[in-house]
């Protein structure tokens, strides 16, 4: 028993029970609750940063071969692409079928927030995304965490160390003895993990209330099915085809799995993913570069999430979108998913920028989903971080950077417990 309690899992399992009655049975206080999510989020924000720029300037030093980062960056993008694509087309099958906005009586509930939705997605330059990736001021990246600017500077740095050959050994061992001690400092933040998935889940719930699922349950039912349907038959099948275990998998992440559930948020698991994927068999140099990198070009929950709101809006709106229509739908949505995780405001603001690109249904009509989109952010972060995971292993057996004893010693009974 006192093993079960000490686990995290347990206590973070537990914290989100305890944070679902807290938001139910205490609504007004339950609205503070989020300082301590949010507070949690903050310490593995400042993180983050730091590790992703050692982490990928040790792997690509040790790497030594530039045209090696390219083939690895070159793959991670190729398999991005097709995989979101394959949940945008999904997302599209499933709301087609399901037909979740079909009765749904349209309420303008908050146009004066619709309204800045409209004028931040009217302010997006779709095409500066990718000069946004160069850095204008480096400390000024690092200072808002983005992790695109980071990750450029990050090579650039990586192959300047790698030019200076034995010179440069120092430098190196010294960045490894400052990257030992961020993750020592995750591992402590991430004991706080039940604080954090209490206050989230606690503030989610008092504030947009559980009466609020009820009127959108069809949409909320379609939209956690279609994820499931995703992660189980389109990842299985990519898991099967690298000759890995996508259950053991799920379970050796598990407590990751909790944590964003609690706390909505990817970004409070990207340290721990990046270590917890070291220890499943990847390398180094690789999961510096695809985890990072997956955090913008591999939304894939967030591209279910896009496809099937601007489906569920066309019934709600009773407007017929021929199959003609539906695969444009699909490349606009193949560009302007990938700058969600770029854009302050999320899928909201990503969401009103596709509308306005198909002048096709009113962006208004944004406002039906509003209550319960905090409530379905959990399975978008949740598919996204576990498509990431998959991506790494996927590029580092395409490399054979892949370590197999490695990968045997995580999924053992024996390793269970560990936390890393």
């Amino acid at each position: 028993m006192n093993k079960l309690v000490s686990h995290l899992s347990f206590q973070v399992l537990v914290a989100i029970l305890l944070g679902v009655l807290f938001g139910a049975l205490l609504p007004e206080s339950a609205a503070s609750a989020k300082l301590i999510s949010q507070t949690f989020i903050n310490m593995i924000s400042m993180l983050i940063a730091p590790i992703i720029f050692f982490t990928i300037v040790l792997g690509i030093a040790n790497m030594d071969d530039m045209k090696k980062v390219g083939r690895v960056g070159g793959k991670a993008l190729l398999y991005f692409e097709v995989i979101t694509t394959f949940a945008i087309i999904i997302g599209l099958v499933v709301a087609n079928l399901m037909k979740p906005g079909q009765g749904v009586n349209m309420k303008i509930t908050d146009p004066e927030k619709i309204q800045q939705y409209q004028n931040s997605a009217a302010d997006i330059e779709w095409g500066s995304f990718i000069t946004h990736i160069v850095p204008h001021n480096i400390i000024d990246s690092f200072a808002k965490g983005d992790i695109l600017q980071i990750l450029f500077f990050a090579m650039l740095f990586g192959f300047g160390l790698t030019k200076m050959g034995s010179a440069g050994a120092s430098l190196i061992i010294t960045f490894d003895k400052l990257n030992k001690v961020l993750f020592n400092m995750m591992k402590f933040v991430m004991k706080l993990a039940p604080l954090g998935a209490f206050g989230g889940i606690a503030y989610t719930v008092g504030v947009y209330g559980l009466d609020a699922l009820m009127p959108m349950a069809k949409l909320m039912f379609a939209v956690y099915l279609t994820m499931a349907l995703f992660i189980f038959i389109v990842l299985n099948l990519v898991c099967r085809l690298y000759q890995f275990s996508l259950w053991k998998y799920l379970k050796y992440i598990r407590q990751e799995i909790l944590i964003v559930l609690g706390t909505s948020s990817s970004e409070s698991v990207l340290p721990s993913m990046m270590l917890k994927m070291e220890n499943f068999g990847c390398s180094k140099s690789v999961v510096g570069l695809v985890i990072p990198m997956g955090y913008s070009f591999n939304l894939d929950g967030t591209s279910i999430y896009l496809s099937m709101a601007v489906i569920f809006l066309a019934q709600v709106f009773n407007i017929d979108l021929p199959i003609l229509t539906q695969i444009t739908i699909v490349g606009v949505l193949m560009l302007t998913s990938k700058g969600a995780a770029a854009v302050t405001g999320g899928g909201f603001i990503v969401l009103a920028s596709t509308l306005t690109v198909l002048k096709i249904i009113p962006v208004e009509g944004m406002a039906i989903l509003l209550g319960v989109d905090r409530f379905m952010s959990e399975a978008r972060a949740i598919t996204n971080m576990i498509g990431n995971g998959i991506a790494a292993v996927v590029v580092a057996k395409s490399e054979k950077e892949f370590d197999q004893l490695r990968y045997e010693n995580a999924i053992s009974p024996i390793n269970d417990d560990q936390v890393n």
